[in-house]
């Protein structure tokens, strides 16, 4: 299986499903953990795929299978796509059937987030 993981480095706030990739790969070995910008071409990520990505407004890790339940943010340029506007569009096209997304609190310690994340994985 593949992880498709989504963050940014550089912002505190988005960073923490990148921090735990290694944890988790240690706790998954035949897990495969792809790490990838949401704002680049992500159209190979396959028809079904499974993503680790932090969202805002959540206490807890959940597991989101409905995109439509992606809040929209607003567009000004092209710059302002971000994850939930390209699965949309990917599911526009025709080139995604579904999608599980690992949603990822901000706010939380990296050994809670590998502990809760690890639960999540063990039920896919």
């Amino acid at each position: 299986m593949k992880i498709f993981v989504f963050g940014n480095p550089l912002v505190d706030q988005d960073s923490l499903p990148l921090k735990i990739i290694k944890p988790l790969a240690e706790r998954f070995p035949d897990v495969e953990f792809v790490e990838l910008d949401p704002s680049e071409n992500i159209e190979d990520i396959g028809r079904d795929p499974v993503i680790l990505d932090t969202a805002l407004g959540i206490k807890n890790v959940v597991v989101l299978d409905d995109i439509d339940k992606i809040q929209e943010s607003p567009k000004f340029s092209l710059h302002d796509f971000d994850l939930g506007t390209n699965l949309k569009l990917l599911r526009k096209l025709g080139r995604l059937d579904s999608v599980r997304i690992i949603c990822v609190p901000a706010g939380l310690t990296e050994e809670n987030v590998v502990k809760q994340v690890s639960e999540e994985i063990r039920k896919l």
